[in-house]
């Protein structure tokens, strides 16, 4: 365990990275857990209104990203300092991107449909970062042979056909394939080959005089949507909590 540890996470430098997403992730989730206790009326929690107006946690979480992150950059991949940095850096990460939708928006929109972006965002940021830890970093390790570093030239090589293959996965619609494919190729491969989403760009521009090809599209996004959209919904009110329920419009009297 000690070897694995120190070849994995010591020498690459991937401790302050490690710390990064544990507070990261505990951050978001502590962070959920006191904002659902206070939509709840539940416990001493309370927003933050001074002078009528709320201050939302992103406020605090981007002077902690950007005060974690500049003093990371300075302190480098080791010591003390930089695992210091490094939490600090996950903190305000975690309470920016638990309102990522806020912003995307700009409205307050936590609570609502829009606010399940919130959710995806980290989920998303924390799995890319996990599999980056659970890696290795190429010109992170020390004495590197000739034969290593014609390895890497190869693993270069392969980092641009992958890139590629993002791209088309991204113009194709499937977002959430081409940023795992950063760090998967295999899966930025399977969105590159199959259809593109309706909407997307591809679509529009090579699917528009290919009917057959549009309806195909149009019948796997309709199976994909319905087969996943449950469950999605479920996972995302688990951990970010359900939104609030928009009530109906009364039935107009005829």
């Amino acid at each position: 365990m000690g070897h694995w540890w120190h070849e994995n996470i010591a020498e690459p430098g991937k401790l302050p990275l490690l710390l990064a997403l544990a507070a990261f992730v505990l951050t978001f989730a502590i962070t959920r857990t006191i904002t659902r206790m206070i939509r709840a009326g539940k416990g001493p929690f309370r927003n933050i209104t001074p002078g009528g107006m709320h201050i939302h946690h992103v406020v605090p979480g981007v002077v902690l990203a950007v005060v974690g992150g500049f003093g990371a950059v300075a302190s480098g991949r080791h010591g003390v300092a930089a695992g210091i940095f490094a939490v600090i850096f996950g903190v305000g990460a975690g309470l920016v991107l638990d309102e990522f939708a806020l912003i995307l928006h700009l409205d307050d929109v936590y609570w609502t449909e829009e606010g399940r972006q919130s959710v995806e965002v980290v989920v998303l940021t924390a799995s890319l970062v996990l599999l980056v830890l659970a890696g290795f970093s190429p010109l992170g390790v020390d004495d590197v042979s000739d034969e290593e570093q014609q390895g890497r030239l190869g693993l270069i090589a392969t980092y641009v056909i992958n890139f590629c293959f993002v791209l088309i996965s991204l113009f194709k619609g499937k977002l959430r394939m081409a940023v795992l494919g950063t760090l998967v190729p295999f899966v930025a491969l399977v969105g590159a080959i199959r259809l593109a989403r309706p909407a997307s760009p591809w679509a529009r521009r090579f699917y528009r005089h290919r009917h057959r090809t549009r309806s195909r599209a149009m019948l796997r996004a309709y199976h994909h949507d319905v087969r996943w959209a449950g469950p999605r919904r479920k996972f995302q009110d688990l951990i970010g909590g359900a939104p609030d329920r928009v009530p109906l419009p009364p039935a107009r009297k005829s």
